[in-house]
């Protein structure tokens, strides 16, 4: 069935039609949101839950930095998430740089471009499009994407212009209030869309938007990470504008308690990890990361350590942060347990016993030894280590997942420890990860009939392309937000020249193919918004890296528990 959408009403009330998941919004409720009183700088009161996690204040002067030695550090600055991050104009060569940077052509292309994929409605900025490229058809390209627009929405922030982040949260909020129905099916009420398009109607003089939140989608998939998303750009904007008013709204505190019940919902599950379906999140296609996926995990972990510095301490939140708190010390411990690899867990795997029942069974889930792929043996170094992509019961998938490590590292759920060791194996496997453009979505790529099986056949994710071991540019902002956590920017650098070299004269591609990211993708689409915001986003925070206090978050001394299992820096 293909709904159509109806015209905005002129008196801004929202309607809504039975025919299909379509929703269009007035600005009216959006305006009367914009109009509230708007104080800038004014300091929050933590509440009680906030404070349990960090003894850390919030203070709005710009954070204080500590540079170390990139070589013997695991951090580079102190005290960053409790900090007020300021917005600013970005400049090259800032007294906070890192490195001294001579200004490069891509900079100005790169801005040029962002702003040509504005979509505006009714005059206000809400977002950017995927991608600009008009010679080929189209499919959804033309939408404003939740996940996509992140590092768009980072650099407009980094750039002092939050006004677009503040009207993007605002209209996907307003989506997110309506039902929502996949054939006769019913979502919950806290699902946020995929993405929203704005129509224009020239002969009544009227925009709607519209919203899809998987009915449309490839496989019909409802997208996980979307409210994920949103909750840590609303964190990056309260960090970034010091405006907490926003945050403190009833509707936003609503849009978070409603996106947390969908996860934090007791059920049959005896892991606190959360189950998922295939191309629920960035990975959209069938790519057997079905279950436990590593990147929903950690955007999960970061987004409920998000939410408990943006809800309130009142009756109405309180169930929620309580359960948020339980929900964090079982996720970290399950997940630096169960999902760290390093060499020694590694042959630890290889000599598993099977069929072990009883409570003290080292071989908790019955992974069986032979299921382990000849590759990890030598792709594993002797330092370093990772988490792999999915755990389930006889099931570990080893597979290398660029986002879900690099969101570990940034919401701590990595300790420092682990986050040093994933970057240890980033440098040891450079060439197999990133190669000649970053940076591998995941690896390895599989091949022959585990892709028949795996894939169904699907000629986009042939191997070494798209989601099947592609190389992603936007991967690259998540990468120097790792780096510069870790204090590891050499790393950052060294990915950004590479990506400079190539970007702007291949039109800003979506991916590249092959083993070493030699080639653009055979389905690539060019001037894709997320590749430019990406490299923007890069290039600023290594310029000014006290903008990493809008994305990461500091270390919560309380969810360190001993580790049990091995891990690489000990060798």
């Amino acid at each position: 069935m293909s709904p159509t959408p109806s015209d905005a009403p002129q008196n801004g009330n929202a309607k809504h039609h039975e025919s299909g998941s379509l929703f269009e919004i007035g600005d009216s409720d959006l305006a009367r949101l914009l109009e509230r009183p708007r104080p800038l700088n004014i300091e929050r009161k933590r509440s009680f839950d906030e404070r349990s996690f960090s003894e850390l204040s919030i203070s709005h002067s710009p954070p204080r930095q500590i540079y170390r030695n990139p070589e013997n550090s695991s951090r580079v600055f102190d005290h960053y998430d409790g900090m007020y991050s300021p917005g600013r104009r970005s400049t090259i060569s800032t007294p906070r740089s890192i490195y001294t940077f001579e200004p490069h052509p891509l900079i100005a292309e790169a801005w040029e471009a962002l702003r040509r994929s504005i979509v505006s409605f009714r005059g206000q900025p809400v977002g950017t499009i995927a991608a600009l490229d008009h010679s080929t058809e189209e499919l959804n390209y033309d939408q404003v994407f939740l996940r996509d627009f992140i590092p768009s929405a980072l650099a407009f922030l980094m750039n002092g212009e939050p006004e677009i982040v503040k009207n993007f949260l605002l209209k996907t909020l307003r989506l997110q209030s309506w039902e929502k129905k996949v054939d006769k099916f019913k979502l919950g009420e806290g699902v946020l869309p995929a993405s929203f398009k704005v129509l224009h109607d020239p002969v009544r003089n009227s925009e709607t938007i519209i919203a899809d939140f998987g009915e449309s989608a490839i496989g019909r998939v409802a997208p996980v990470d979307s409210g994920f998303w949103w909750i840590i750009l609303l964190r990056a904007y309260t960090k970034s504008t010091g405006d907490t008013s926003l945050a403190e709204l009833p509707e936003c505190q609503r849009g978070i308690r409603l996106i947390l019940t969908l996860c934090l919902s007791e059920g049959f599950d005896t892991f606190p990890t959360l189950l998922c379906a295939d191309g629920c999140s960035m990975i959209d296609r069938r790519m057997g990361v079905y279950g436990y996926p590593i990147e929903i995990q950690a955007l999960f972990f970061m987004a409920l350590r998000c939410a408990l510095r943006l809800l309130k301490h009142d009756e109405e939140s309180r169930d929620c942060t309580d359960q948020i708190v339980k929900r964090l010390h079982a996720l970290s411990y399950h997940m630096r347990n169960y999902f760290w690899l390093d060499i020694k867990q590694l042959n630890d795997i290889y000599r598993f016993k099977t069929e072990e029942y009883s409570h003290t069974a080292v071989n908790k889930f019955n992974v069986m030894p032979d299921s382990l792929p000849d590759w990890v043996f030598d792709f594993m170094p002797t330092r370093g280590g990772y988490f792999i992509g999915n755990v389930s019961p006889a099931r570990m998938d080893f597979r290398w997942f660029c986002l879900g490590n690099c969101i570990a590292i940034l919401s701590c759920l990595a300790t420092p420890e682990q986050a040093s060791a994933i970057m240890d194996l980033i440098e040891s496997r450079w060439e197999e990860l990133v190669g000649e453009m970053p940076l591998k979505i995941c690896y390895p790529a599989m091949e022959g009939h585990e892709w028949r099986i795996v894939t169904g056949c699907d000629p986009k994710n042939t191997s070494w392309s798209y989601h099947n071991g592609g190389s992603w540019p936007v991967l690259l902002w998540l990468l120097t937000a790792a780096c510069i956590k870790t204090g590891r920017p050499q790393i950052a650098r060294k990915a950004i020249e590479l990506a400079e070299s190539r970007l702007l004269k291949d039109n800003w591609p979506e991916y590249y193919d092959g083993k070493h990211g030699r080639y653009i993708g055979k389905q690539a689409r060019k001037f894709q918004t997320w590749s430019i915001a990406g490299y923007l986003v890069a290039r600023m925070m290594l310029e000014d890296p006290s903008h990493i206090g809008m994305i990461a978050l500091e270390e919560d001394r309380q969810m360190l528990p001993q580790m049990k299992r091995s891990s690489s820096w000990m060798f």
